[in-house]
């Protein structure tokens, strides 16, 4: 993995074929690293639905050159490109870029002429990543401020727990939690992560260490219940996690285990920080627990685990044939347990009132 500041990327086109976009099949990871080629739209469906592409940016971003696919290998591209936003707007309910850049897509296509639409999606999907790589370096930057302040106060390092996968793999690059770490890092301050499994599809344990691990991070995988013991042994000087729909009022939807920790975090007197880009905001909605439809997936992620035997992937079950299982996806954080919203305008305090201060405009919407 290249370093933060290069050219590293999760999704771009095939340097001699304009009609193939390529990604990191993040199911392979960390066992192998593997590029998966999109050449139909249908491709960028499957691809999000079975998570070979995860975190609310990367999967809009998806979404948007599978758009660009859907115009540019069909002979009636506009009524293609509405079949595709459709299937690719069902294919993950909660996070919120999906159909932010979806519609972004559309208003783009809308504006092109028809010889010109494939060509204006294009660029516009190339926007939309160009944007998250500077929204990324800006959570980054306010996020650092944080680290900063923790280790002007103590002697060791600046230990930061995290939940699920918010890093480079989940953007276009830098993350959203992990780019205040990764700042950190290269600024010289000594900093230590806690990265939590995320039971059941390990994004934390498979992801996010692979990626600190690639950057010289200094990290520590844990099961996802130690987090409350090791806040209250004061291991732990900063939560930060990211979100896949943050609503007006400042709730937060992340993956599963994210309420607990904000609560084992509050118990104990630790900032609980959710890094967020503006993009994944839901200005329409303001009850988190009420209104963010919470994803069930299938079971056999919770009865099968996968992993390296003898150098190749195998999947066993873990699990009783005639138990039945439960797979909620996600879980809301009200915004009370939230200490502050890490954002690419600044820091502010999760509430209706924090949020419109740094974006007037979406706010009044």
């Amino acid at each position: 993995m290249q370093d933060a500041h290069d050219s590293f990327r999760t999704i771009w086109q095939k340097g001699d074929d304009d009609g193939v976009v390529q990604i990191i099949d993040q199911r392979e990871l960390p066992h192998r690293y593997a590029v998966l080629d999109l050449v139909r739209w249908q491709d960028g469906v499957d691809a999000i639905r079975d998570m070979a592409v995860r975190g609310a940016p990367l999967i809009g971003a998806t979404a948007a050159y599978s758009l660009y696919l859907a115009a540019r290998h069909s002979d009636a591209p506009r009524g293609e490109v509405e079949r595709a936003a459709e299937a690719l707007a069902a294919a993950r309910p909660t996070a919120v870029n999906l159909r932010w850049a979806i519609d972004r897509m559309l208003a783009a296509g809308r504006a092109a002429s028809d010889d010109q639409l494939a060509a204006a999606l294009r660029r516009e999907a190339a926007a939309i990543c160009d944007e998250d790589i500077e929204i990324s370096l800006g959570i980054g930057r306010h996020g650092l401020a944080l680290l900063e302040a923790i280790a002007a106060t103590k002697d060791g390092p600046v230990n930061v727990l995290t939940h699920c996968n918010a890093g480079a793999l989940a953007t276009i690059n830098w993350g959203t939690a992990t780019a205040p770490v990764y700042l950190a890092h290269k600024a010289g301050i000594d900093v230590h992560v806690w990265v939590d499994e995320t039971r059941p599809r390990n994004q934390g344990s498979q992801l996010t260490a692979w990626e600190l691990a690639e950057r010289g991070v200094k990290h520590t995988l844990i099961v996802d219940n130690a987090g409350g013991h090791l806040m209250q042994h004061g291991l732990v000087d900063i939560v930060i996690t990211g979100t896949d729909r943050t609503t007006r009022s400042g709730d937060v939807a992340n993956k599963i285990g994210t309420y607990l920790k904000a609560l084992a975090a509050h118990d104990n007197g630790v900032p609980f920080y959710v890094a967020l880009p503006s993009t994944t905001i839901d200005w329409r909605a303001r009850d988190g627990v009420a209104e963010i439809p919470i994803e069930e997936r299938d079971p056999g992620e919770v009865s099968h685990v996968p992993g390296m035997l003898d150098d190749e992937v195998v999947v066993v079950r873990t699990t009783p044939t005639a138990t039945p299982i439960g797979n909620y996806a996600f879980d809301v954080t009200p915004a009370r347990l939230v200490t502050g919203l890490i954002t690419e305008r600044g820091v502010c305090e999760a509430s209706e009132a924090g949020l419109a201060a740094l974006y007037p405009d979406e706010a009044r919407l």
